[in-house]
């Protein structure tokens, strides 16, 4: 029997995706994009901003919880 091997893309990091959009956007500016790869290029990017703002609000969110956690810490030792 032969062995299934699954794929698994993983996401880029944020400087990562950062990194290839500045790429993306060198090679769009420099105009060494032939015009066949022009919306392939544009769709990886709108693919690669939209993970950055995902990426930014998890960031977001978490900060917010932690942050909220060391005011509830704070006010817990203001009461002892």
């Amino acid at each position: 029997m032969a062995k299934r091997t699954t794929k698994k893309t993983t996401e880029p990091g944020y400087s990562a995706a950062s990194s290839r959009l500045d790429e993306i956007l060198t090679l769009i500016e420099d105009g060494d994009v032939d015009i066949d790869e022009l919306s392939g290029l544009v769709e990886e990017a709108a693919q690669l901003v939209a993970l950055c703002r995902k990426k930014i609000q998890a960031a977001e969110v978490k900060v917010a919880s932690i942050t909220e956690q060391l005011e509830r810490d704070a006010e817990d030792g203001d009461d002892a």
